[in-house]
C-alpha cells in the first residue's frame, strides 16, 4: 500500500482527482487532502514524507513550491496544473510529472505509472535533482496569474479560462463566476482569495461583492453621490456599484 496526499486548494477538482486515483490504483491510500501552503507546512512537521505527493501549483496563499524552502520532500511529487503550454514545455524539459487540468483518467494512469516505475535503487538520483527541477519551472510560473478556475457541475467538473469570466461576486455568504455566455457557477474561493489569484490590469475589485473583466464592462454610468454603476456584459445585476473608497484607484485602472 502506498500512502499519498493531495495538495489542492479546489476542492472539486481535489474531490475529483482522489475519485479517478481510487479508479487507477486501489492500492494508493490518501492520507489527506490539504488546500493551502500553511497547512501543507503544518501537516509535514506532525507527519512522515508520504511515498507520492499530488501537488497542484497555485494555492489560495501562493505557489505551492513554497513548500520545498520549508521541507526536505524525498518522495515523487505529480504535479498538477491549469498553465498555459509554455509552462507545460517547462515540466516536459525538466521530466517532471504533471496532470494538466480538467485531470482525466488515462494521463492519471500513466503519471501513476511513472511513480511506479521508480525503483529505490534510483530514488536518490530522483530526490537530489527534483529541488532543481522544481526551481527551474518556479522561475518561470512566479510572475504568472491563474489561468483558469475549476468549477463543480453536478457530478462533472468544468475547467473555466479566467479571460472568459466577466464577474466574480459574492451572494449570501456564497462565491459565484460570470461567464461570457452568461451562465454562473460557485467556486470555492472567497473574493479576498481570487483577488491575489488574478492580473490585476485584467480584473478590478470594485466592491465588498464585486471583481469585474475590464473587457466585460459594457457601459459606466453616473450614479447618485458621485458613484459609478457599472453594466456588465451578460449580467442581470442592475446594483452592480464602485464603491466610494475605490472610485479613484477605479479610474486610473481603467487608463491603464
Amino acid at each position: 500500500m502506498y500512502k499519498a496526499i493531495i495538495i489542492e486548494d479546489e476542492k472539486p477538482a481535489a474531490e475529483h482527482l482522489q475519485r479517478l486515483i481510487n479508479q487507477v490504483d486501489i492500492k494508493i491510500d490518501i492520507l489527506r487532502i490539504i488546500s493551502s501552503v500553511d497547512e501543507a507546512l503544518v501537516w509535514f512537521k506532525n507527519n512522515p514524507v508520504p511515498d507520492l505527493i499530488f501537488l497542484d501549483i497555485q494555492l489560495s496563499d501562493g505557489l505551492s513550491f513554497e513548500i520545498f524552502n520549508h521541507v526536505n520532500i524525498t518522495c515523487p511529487v505529480i504535479f498538477t496544473t491549469a498553465y498555459e503550454e509554455y509552462a507545460i514545455k517547462a515540466f516536459k524539459v525538466n521530466s517532471i510529472d504533471y496532470l494538466l487540468k480538467p485531470i482525466g483518467i488515462d494521463d492519471l494512469k500513466y503519471a501513476i505509472d511513472q511513480f511506479r516505475s521508480i525503483s529505490y535503487s534510483i530514488k536518490d538520483v530522483y530526490n537530489q535533482t527534483l529541488r532543481y527541477k522544481v526551481d527551474q519551472v518556479m522561475k518561470l510560473l512566479t510572475n504568472n496569474y491563474k489561468s483558469r478556475f475549476v468549477v463543480n457541475i453536478g457530478m462533472h467538473i468544468k475547467s473555466i479560462e479566467v479571460e472568459k469570466i466577466n464577474l466574480f461576486y459574492s451572494l449570501e455568504k456564497a462565491t459565484f463566476i460570470l461567464d461570457n455566455t452568461g451562465k454562473t457557477y460557485d467556486i470555492n474561493y472567497s473574493l479576498e482569495q481570487i483577488e491575489k489569484l488574478i492580473d490585476p490590469k485584467q480584473f478590478f475589485r470594485i466592491s465588498r461583492k464585486h471583481i469585474v473583466n475590464i473587457d466585460a464592462i459594457a457601459d459606466i454610468i453616473s450614479y447618485s453621490g458621485s458613484r459609478l454603476k457599472l453594466k456588465i456584459v451578460n449580467s442581470r445585476d442592475d446594483d452592480i456599484l464602485v464603491s466610494r473608497s475605490k472610485l479613484t484607484e477605479f479610474r486610473r485602472w481603467l487608463e491603464r
